[in-house]
């Protein structure tokens, strides 16, 4: 009687379906690969394209054509913001996988691209009503007050630390090009550009030679970021 009873219970008890978490785990993990992948793409080559249309710097020419040096700016700016969707993708991915070091490592770099964000947004705002009413003054030290002063200073200094220690991060996890294309193309680009600008003034080429040779590898630094991390198989801890 027993033994009919158990194979009876046996034969009524149905195996409950899979939790619907470790799926929506994996569907959400797919989900940020598929964008880190597709913003990388996107926001190192748009970046580099504004760099190289960025036109010139002097107050006159930014005078004459104020709607285009706004439209780079802006252009640039997205370019940014599409970089940081990047990287707030890749500290989704590493958060509870990579130590607290690479954690700080992506916050840095997340901070420093924001802040270069706002760096852009104000120079594509500012100068063109500058060079509109006082044209000498603009790109020139003359110009610089409390407030900018701390955009322009916070963001030549977190935005290339930030290049520097994905370098180290990702040089850490075997992902050596893409590091050296970021640390070296971003430093570049941001200490360079700003101290020739403020060096050889607005209306040297200079500035824009310094920019295109680090916005280039930093382009490419990006688009190797995001086939790393894009990946179903990522960096090994």
């Amino acid at each position: 009687m027993s033994s009919h009873r158990s194979a009876h219970d046996d034969a009524g008890t149905t195996t409950p379906p899979p939790p619907l978490r470790h799926h929506n785990t994996e569907d959400g993990t797919r989900s940020v690969r598929v964008t880190v992948k597709l913003t990388a793409m996107i926001g190192g080559p748009l970046f580099l394209l504004t760099v190289i249309l960025h036109p010139a710097r002097d107050g006159h020419d930014i005078a004459a054509g104020a709607q285009w040096y706004a439209f780079t700016h802006s252009m640039e700016a997205i370019s940014l913001l599409v970089q940081a969707t990047c990287l707030a993708g890749v500290l989704a991915l590493v958060m509870n996988r990579f130590g607290s070091r690479a954690v700080t490592t992506l916050y840095t770099a997340l901070a420093g691209t924001m802040l270069w964000f706002g760096l852009i947004v104000f120079d594509g705002g500012h100068n063109p009503v500058t060079a509109k009413y006082a044209p000498d003054l603009v790109h020139t030290p003359k110009d610089i007050d409390v407030e900018g002063g701390i955009i322009v200073l916070a963001a030549n200094i977190v935005f290339p630390l930030g290049c520097v220690l994905l370098t180290l991060l990702l040089n850490r996890y075997g992902q050596r090009w893409a590091g050296l294309l970021l640390g070296f193309g971003g430093v570049v680009y941001a200490i360079g550009g700003t101290a020739s600008l403020f060096g050889f003034g607005p209306h040297s080429m200079i500035t824009s030679v310094f920019e295109i040779i680090g916005a280039a590898p930093y382009a490419l630094g990006y688009v190797l970021l995001g086939r790393t991390f894009g990946r179903a198989r990522q960096l090994s801890t």
